[in-house]
């Protein structure tokens, strides 16, 4: 499957300032999240992948076109950006059948798309409504049907949740998840909850330069630690002596004073462990009743990619 996005060396700067810095990556059907903190270089390669800026050095196409000066490719992309810009006295209908009017369709068929796409953001009860007394959270959902309007191959969200509160997060993501697999998403942000939420996969992007991309449980494993628990029937403590001098792994633990607790082995290579593990438990001769593996979080993988940097 050819990929829908695909940048080679791609850079971006203003002046002496670096916004985008030799960045090469695909991007593939689903849901990608792009996370970063602020500053990262996330804004600047969204507004790349639209073309509203143009590259300073490499290359980027989207669906198979060049990006930059492009209309016709915009007639088949959809951007909601960050940044409000709204006709507050127009209600949320009005808006979005203005905007598909500027898209080339008849009065008819843009009322049709724009009650359709109100819809999917579940916003039908409130179309006839002022934007301005809109909330926040629907204020964003309009953005986004008209992001929808025309149907887009590929869907571009620039922190779609930002500044929302719960409720109105929870309306963005569950939007969002309502589009997976009907259209390609791509979603910049800087709340990792959203991306583990609703992403398949996940770049990470800091200084301007891309650290990491890849599918979430792979991330995961990648990073970070993961932790077995593993509870006996026996007391098991020579079992733990034997596995600390293992390469995989940075620690093993036991609650002190407590036969009954569990081993924690914390390891850092987790796909040496999931097949080594269970062969040195069967070896052992110890009768095994539990055995669970938790994976670190987004968070955890985070912090340690980009966490340290900040106090450099």
């Amino acid at each position: 499957m050819s990929a829908v996005v695909e940048m080679a060396d791609l850079s971006k700067w203003y002046g002496q300032v670096i916004g985008v810095n030799d960045i090469t990556l695909s991007i593939n059907s689903g849901v990608t999240g792009l996370l970063g903190p602020n500053g990262a270089g996330k804004s600047t390669l969204l507004k790349l992948m639209v073309g509203l800026l143009k590259p300073s050095r490499g290359s980027i196409t989207v669906l198979g076109e060049s990006v930059w000066n492009n209309p016709d490719l915009s007639r088949r992309i959809g951007y909601c950006p960050e940044q409000d810009a709204f006709y507050d006295d127009m209600t949320g209908f009005q808006f979005v059948v203005n905007l598909a009017r500027l898209n080339g369709y008849s009065r008819r068929e843009a009322e049709q798309r724009a009650l359709r796409v109100i819809e999917i953001v579940d916003l039908l009860e409130n179309k006839g409504r002022k934007i301005g007394a809109y909330s926040k959270g629907m204020r964003q959902r309009i953005k986004l049907a008209q992001s929808l309007v025309h149907d887009p191959e590929l869907l571009f969200l620039d922190e779609p949740s930002s500044g929302l509160d719960p409720v109105g997060r929870r309306e963005v993501l569950e939007t969002i998840l309502r589009l997976k697999g009907e259209t390609t998403v791509f979603m910049s942000t800087h709340i990792l909850s959203d991306v583990e939420r609703v992403c398949d996969i996940v770049g990470i992007i800091d200084q301007g330069r891309l650290i990491t991309e890849s599918p979430m449980e792979q991330l995961r494993e990648q990073f970070a630690h993961s932790v077995f628990e593993l509870e006996f029937e026996e007391e098991a403590d020579s079992f733990l002596d034997s596995l600390r001098p293992l390469s995989w792994v940075s620690k093993v633990e036991k609650e002190p004073g407590d036969d009954a607790a569990p081993l924690r082995v914390v390891v850092h290579d987790v796909t040496t462990a999931k097949r080594e593990l269970p062969k040195i438990v069967a070896e052992s001769g110890f009768t095994l009743l539990r055995y669970e593996l938790t994976l670190p979080s987004l968070e955890d993988v985070f912090v340690e990619l980009v966490g340290h940097r900040g106090n450099e």
